[in-house]
């Protein structure tokens, strides 16, 4: 993907434009980008430049295929970063050399439902990005139509999200004094945020919201320090109304007041959904000034309300 800006005109921000298996705690979630169809297969909104990536939580590794310009034209393995982490979701980078693009994934997983998202820095005005998710098992907490109570279910936790922008930079690898820095590789910006999902089971329906939504590695003045940056506040982002597959899997629009600005889709797991993995692509949603065009992926793995390790919203008081 291709965009005509530069990161300077942008206050140095904008740099450029299933179902998994599990296997000795590793589980490999295939987009079906390639082709294939079904439980497996990410709409092609989603998925983008990912082709598949490889998780194993115990050992904290992780594998990327399809990702344009990373370590390798294949599958490529990426380095833990804990330094990174955000929100509780895991973060992986690779960087060959120097003069080489830099990557960055983030990565959670919930008792096999899992998310994954991924994007290049900008470089020679480009990025690379997608995102997927996958689950282990799948069954509603009711069958659809049915009159029994628990069909309604809330959903919430924290957001990640990767934008195409100049971010802090503490993960690049060292360069020359003097270098220019034209050629080289941004390491993008990272977006935090939180989520509030509802299911509805009972008419198979699933809408919700990422709101707080920050920049936390864009300082409004257009020079980034970590020690006193401010972050940039973005607007929220709304997950439309869409049907619940069979699966457990949805798709959907994003939105911004009224107005759709990207898509949104994810699958439910465990038995009687007591997790939700989902994934997000949104462009021009950010109002940063200058020219080009914003553009985000993000993740969200959420427990339900209700169940162990819930998010602390869900603590409401009773009627």
């Amino acid at each position: 993907m291709k965009f005509g800006t530069s990161a300077l005109a942008l206050c140095a921000f904008l740099a450029a434009c299933g179902s998994g298996t599990p296997f000795n705690g590793e589980t490999e979630t295939d987009t079906g980008t390639d082709g294939s169809t079904g439980a497996s297969a990410i709409p092609e909104e989603l998925a983008n430049d990912l082709k598949s990536f490889s998780y194993d939580p115990a050992s904290q590794t992780l594998s990327i295929t399809g990702i344009t310009a990373d370590d390798s034209e294949f599958t490529a393995d990426y380095r833990r970063r804990p330094g990174l982490d955000r929100n509780g979701y895991e973060a992986y980078t690779a960087q060959d050399g120097s003069l080489d693009r830099h990557v960055t994934a983030y990565v959670k997983d919930i008792d096999g439902t899992r998310a994954a998202v991924v994007m290049t820095g900008g470089q020679f005005e480009q990025v690379f990005s997608g995102a997927a998710y996958s689950n282990t098992s799948y069954s509603a907490p009711v069958a659809v139509g049915s009159e029994e109570q628990g069909g309604l279910v809330t959903y919430a936790g924290n957001y990640i999200g990767l934008l195409n922008g100049a971010g802090s930079g503490e993960d690049l690898a060292p360069v020359a004094d003097g270098t220019d820095p034209d050629p080289l590789s941004r390491q993008a910006a990272e977006v935090t945020g939180k989520v509030v999902l509802t299911g509805d089971f009972t008419d198979a329906a699933v809408a919700g919201i990422i709101y707080d939504r920050k920049v936390t590695d864009f300082d409004t003045g257009g020079t980034y320090d970590p020690n006193s940056a401010t972050p940039f506040e973005a607007q929220n982002i709304a997950l439309d109304s869409t049907g619940i597959a069979d699966d457990g899997s949805f798709f959907g629009t994003a939105s911004q007041s009224n107005n759709a600005v990207g898509e949104y889709g994810g699958i439910f797991g465990g038995t009687g959904a007591t997790e939700v993995a989902g994934v997000i692509h949104a462009e021009n949603h950010i109002a940063l000034g200058g020219s080009g065009t914003p553009i985000e992926y993000g993740a969200f793995v959420l427990t339900q309300c209700g169940q162990p390790g819930e998010d602390a919203i869900c603590d409401q008081p009773e009627r």
